[in-house]
């Protein structure tokens, strides 16, 4: 019974409380194709961006943290975060920042920086849901134990039902074709994996296919030098998101100290400054999680948790607005719902 009254207190002081929201964005980049809906192309960006400067409060991150701290959050103030480091975070996604003066801190995983090949969900998506021709079986070994799959029909894939399929996200739960259900199944088993076990498998896969890495592809990473042109001026704060973006929960204590701590590390030493913001990859933590962070130093972390930031919120649980490939209106529309 008083469990029940102090949460309806709660919920009645978080209503009239001053509140800000973070949004959440990964990409900003123009893509046919994009099953996590990660992506929001330069011109949608430009309105979101537009919108924030007329309807609300832009502020840092490390300035959210403060008022939050002090107990007075600017009336719709709003914070912009990115998400993993791709390549277009400096490339599309700062000079519109800087057109519109809207602060944004990129959260990092530093292990990708450079690297030669896409992330593995990337790399998942173009073995599996681009056009041409598979083997009708797919045999593989996750966990130590043999996957199968059988694609039948769908080992051949035209452009024209890849034109069909393109629109296709993970959140309608239908599959197009074999190799949709496929893709989303693998996801899942090898998203709680660690990232020297997810890159055998994607080997394996690479094989099977007949395909090859790709250096250099649209869904390249930042390079350490672009790290640094990213983070040139006074718009783009650097945060950390663990060295190979594992799912942190999955982990043993000693590995996510490890992923955390070394993460923080290596981009200080890269930036020459400290690191004082983290994000938990795929949003997935555990209090054991939260408290790690908390002693690794860092003044707050993300989750993907859908909420506003208020007074009572554990600045080591922050939520987050994940950001769509939304038009002005429908995005002002989103905005006005979140901060209301």
């Amino acid at each position: 019974m008083i469990g029940g009254l102090q949460r309806t207190i709660e919920g009645f002081r978080k209503k009239f409380a001053s509140k800000a929201a973070i949004l959440m964005y990964h990409r900003v980049i123009d893509m046919d194709a994009d099953p996590w809906s990660l992506c929001v192309s330069p011109q949608h960006f430009a309105e979101h961006l537009e919108i924030l400067r007329k309807h609300a409060h832009p502020i840092s991150l490390q300035q959210l943290v403060q008022v939050h701290k002090d107990g007075n959050i600017p009336d719709r103030a709003v914070a912009v975060t990115f998400d993993d480091g791709y390549a277009d975070n400096l490339h599309n996604a700062k000079p519109l920042l800087e057109q519109y003066s809207v602060p944004a801190t990129v959260f990092v995983a530093n292990g990708a920086l450079g690297q030669a090949r896409e992330f593995w969900w990337n790399e998942l998506e173009r073995i599996l849901l681009q056009p041409g021709t598979l083997p009708e079986t797919l045999e593989v070994n996750i966990k130590h134990e043999p996957f199968c799959w059988v694609l039948g029909k769908d080992s051949d894939y035209s452009e024209d039902a890849y034109q069909s399929d393109c629109g296709w996200i993970v959140d309608l739960y239908e599959y197009p074709t074999s190799r949709h259900s496929l893709y989303f199944t693998l996801h899942q088993l090898l998203q709680p994996l660690p990232d020297a076990e997810v890159y055998q498998v994607m080997d394996e896969l690479l094989a099977w296919s007949g395909k090859k890495t790709v250096p250099f592809s649209i869904n390249r990473t930042l390079s350490k030098k672009e790290l640094l042109l990213l983070k040139q001026g006074e718009l783009i704060e650097i945060g950390a998101h663990t060295v190979s973006h594992p799912s942190l929960s999955m982990l043993s204590k000693n590995r996510q100290q490890d992923e955390i701590m070394q993460n923080k590390i290596v981009l200080e030493e890269y930036l020459g400054q400290q690191v004082n913001f983290f994000a938990y990859p795929y949003g997935k933590y555990s209090m054991q999680t939260r408290t790690i962070v908390q002693e690794a130093g860092f003044a707050c972390a993300c989750t993907i948790d859908k909420n506003c930031v208020w007074h009572g919120s554990d600045p080591y649980l922050l939520p987050r607005i994940t950001m769509r490939d939304w038009g002005g209106e429908n995005f002002l529309k989103q905005l006005n719902q979140i901060l209301k």
